[in-house]
């Protein structure tokens, strides 16, 4: 334990906290997503699956802690490492840097606190039912159908989904090389896979609010 928070002082320490975190969220997301889309299967499927994570008690709230503690150290480092590579970074080099990063990699400090928003104003919906048109606790699947059939909160889902997808556009790439893929054997994957797999991930995310809207799910 000692050696772990020691070598978290140190910058590369702090890189490797992200990465690793950020790879645990990324997993995360495409286990949530797959619960999600069983949206597309009809309200039996969707309210089964939840039902199930409910009957998993304990169990689900150690999993909500763990991605929670996961979201928890990703911003702290984040922020740690934004603060370092601003302090060390020469005032001359600014313009050069910019031409050298994408814009997904310039504004990872911004987007991550935006869906982070999102998230707050996303679990007061469907987790905590204090916010929308009105829910049932045990019916999901009308949850979400009325939810979605407002265009202002289908907007903003769409919205914050866009901005992940520009968080893990840049972060797939960034993991990756972190956690050691950065040889050239691992140069397609970093540039294409990872970036790829993200854009599905939003894509996944992104239809079910405009299948609402579309009337195909209702």
């Amino acid at each position: 334990m000692l050696a772990v928070l020691a070598s978290y002082r140190t910058l590369l320490g702090k890189k490797g906290a992200m990465a690793i975190t950020g790879a645990a969220l990324f997993f995360f997301l495409i286990g949530h997503l797959l619960g999600n889309i069983q949206i597309f299967f009809g309200p039996e499927h969707l309210n089964n699956y939840a039902a199930f994570l409910k009957s998993t008690g304990e169990v689900l709230w150690l999993l909500r802690a763990g991605v929670l503690a996961c979201f928890l150290l990703h911003i702290y480092s984040s922020l740690l490492v934004t603060v370092a590579n601003q302090q060390a970074r020469p005032q001359g080099y600014a313009a050069k840097r910019s031409l050298e990063t994408s814009a997904a990699a310039r504004t990872m400090i911004y987007t991550g606190s935006m869906v982070l928003l999102y998230v707050i104003y996303h679990l007061m919906m469907f987790t905590f039912l204090r916010t929308g048109p009105g829910y049932s606790p045990h019916d999901v699947y009308r949850n979400v159908v009325l939810s979605f059939q407002q265009p202002a909160i289908s907007a903003v889902y769409i919205a914050a989904m866009l901005l992940l997808g520009a968080h893990l556009f840049h972060g797939a790439w960034s993991m990756a090389h972190t956690l050691g893929l950065s040889g050239p054997g691992y140069k397609p994957w970093r540039r294409m896979v990872g970036p790829a797999v993200a854009a599905a991930i939003v894509a996944g995310y992104i239809s079910i609010p405009v299948a609402v809207l579309a009337g195909w799910v209702r």
